[in-house]
């Protein structure tokens, strides 16, 4: 890293009310004091800084308005039962953001001066880490396109920046099951597309057939491969997972169509090298998945994500009916994923593969 981070005074104007019921603290409501910022320019990053958190000043032409070249990753930060600060694998967000960002022809950011900036903005906001487990500091990482043009092409200047904010359980519920509808009229991604960045184009893409779930009566939607609209891919925000007998299996990251998640990747580590499981990623039709739920070789389906960590699935809607999966309750391994990962996030449990990196004490 060779760029020092500046970190500006925060006047006591700036500071703002810390949420008291962290019982009631929701997704994505509440943000802290303080901002990491920096602007590309003449084909270098310049000025990286901490600054109170404030609205950004864009041009009403900034390319990201207009053609979409914006890209975010979602991480947490955690108190620990020992009274550390941590942060669960952050490298591997770091490097795919910066994949993301090769895709969609943006500049990459140093792996060291992302990995600092994370963490002293995380150590100097550390009092807005929710102490409660189940609640954490949601770190959200966004690189935008701010060229005043109006033209496609890759535009010449960006901002990159981190906000950070205390949120509680993504599901309102808690750890409970949800339901998730197939969706043929809808799709996210198709092979040579930008389905495997986290980039704002593709949450965009997902919202009508999150909508028709909803109103479907369902919690989320299950995304079909764009071309045969027959292989299960992913749910809008999480990769599924489907126990089929004895076997966890689950969609390919090859084609380029789903997001390789962090979360998915350690729950596949887990799986393989702890719990010697045996797993396949490979294409999963459809109609595999519902035979399974009818003759109940379908055991357990979940999700994993950042936001969520791992979500059992009670049921399947498709073509008008609901599949029950199991016995429709939370599944063994299901817990057991979620028990362990939330165990090491929380320094609760061993950390085999030295996920954690500690943010405070230095």
């Amino acid at each position: 890293m060779s760029m020092k981070i500046e970190v500006q005074p925060l006047p006591e104007s700036a500071r703002k009310p810390k949420p008291t019921d962290e019982k009631a603290l929701g997704f994505g409501k509440h943000f802290s004091d303080r901002m990491f910022i920096m602007e590309y320019e003449s084909g270098q990053w310049r000025n990286p800084r901490i600054q109170p958190y404030a609205p950004l000043t864009l041009s009403p032409a900034a390319m990201c308005l207009h053609y979409a070249q914006e890209i975010f990753e979602g991480m947490k930060a955690y108190w620990t039962a020992d009274g550390r600060v941590t942060l669960f694998r952050p490298q591997m967000n770091i490097a795919r953001m910066n994949r993301s960002a090769e895709l969609l022809q943006m500049p990459q950011v140093d792996p060291d001066l992302f990995l600092e900036a994370l963490q002293q903005l995380v150590r100097l906001e550390r009092d807005w880490i929710p102490r409660t487990e189940g609640c954490s500091l949601y770190i959200r990482p966004t690189m935008i396109a701010t060229d005043p043009f109006l033209g496609v092409r890759p535009s010449e200047t960006y901002i990159f920046y981190i906000i950070v904010g205390p949120v509680g359980a993504y599901y309102p519920r808690g750890f409970v099951p949800v339901s998730i509808m197939v969706s043929e009229k809808y799709v996210r991604a198709v092979r040579g597309g930008i389905g495997s960045c986290k980039a704002a184009a593709n949450y965009a893409a997902s919202l009508a057939g999150q909508v028709e779930a909803k109103k479907a009566g369902f919690d989320q939607v299950l995304w079909l491969d764009g071309v045969h609209r027959k292989y299960v891919e992913e749910v809008g925000t999480m990769n599924m997972l489907f126990v089929l007998d004895d076997t966890v299996v689950t969609a390919p990251l090859d084609g380029g169509t789903i997001l390789p998640g962090v979360t998915r990747d350690s729950v596949l580590k887990l799986l393989r090298d702890v719990y010697k499981v045996k797993v396949e990623e490979r294409p999963l039709p459809i109609d595999e998945v519902i035979d399974g739920a009818k003759t109940g070789r379908l055991k357990e389906a979940f999700g994993s994500g950042t936001a969520a960590i791992i979500t059992a699935v009670s049921e399947i809607g498709y073509r008008g009916q609901r599949h029950k999966v199991g016995d429709g309750g939370v599944g063994r391994l299901t817990q057991r994923l979620y028990d362990d990962l939330v165990g090491i996030q929380y320094g609760k449990k061993p950390d085999p593969f030295e996920w954690v990196v500690r943010v405070y004490p230095e």
